[in-house]
């Protein structure tokens, strides 16, 4: 079997189970009749750099998910692109900090359209990340929450909007961190 048609089949799995598949549901999944053909396969792919196995052998995606990384793009006047087709983002890597202690939240509203956080856009947020100055954080304002830049000057704690029509938050009774933003996605489709 190509690699090609294997990557595509294992993205399918993954898409459709969260996981990568064990060697028996890979044995099945590409018709083999021997084990020893789909650790062939897996080492073809783990050379290729497509999967990779942890300290306990379990099957990684690695670049499993890479699309082109076509270089740098102008937003303001139009210039030639140099194209590096050999580059490759891999997306898993790229969220590897989303962790089992992260949760996503939609945006709704624009205080933050500053820092390109628009009403619409899918933040992700990582209870793992240590808050400091000028993180943007999911946080509970005397029960009302909200995401906003983090500011603490001593004692006193302040959520800054990214839009000046916005007035800065200053907690009376209660706050509660969430977590820091980690990730914004949008998509346009």
């Amino acid at each position: 079997m190509k690699t090609a048609l294997a990557t595509e089949k294992l993205r399918d799995f993954y898409k459709r189970h969260n996981r990568m598949p064990s060697y028996t549901e890979m044995a099945r999944m590409f018709h083999y009749s021997s084990r020893g053909a789909t650790y062939y396969l897996v080492s073809l792919l783990i050379k290729q750099g497509i999967i990779e196995k942890d300290e306990t052998g379990k099957l990684l995606p690695r670049n499993l998910f890479s699309i082109p990384m076509y270089g740098i793009i102008k937003a303001g006047y139009p210039m030639p692109v140099d194209v590096q087709e050999d580059r490759q983002l891999n997306l898993h890597v790229l969220f590897k900090q989303v962790t089992q202690n992260s949760f996503a939240l939609t945006v709704s509203g624009d205080s933050m359209m500053e820092e390109g956080i628009n009403s619409g856009d899918i933040v992700f947020v990582s209870k793992d990340v240590t808050v400091k100055n000028g993180d943007i954080v999911a946080a509970c304002v005397d029960g009302e929450w909200t995401v906003k830049y983090f500011q603490k000057q001593g004692e006193n704690v302040s959520l800054v909007p990214a839009n000046k029509r916005y007035p800065v938050m200053y907690p009376r009774e209660t706050l509660e961190i969430g977590g820091v933003v980690t990730h914004v996605i949008r998509s346009y489709r």
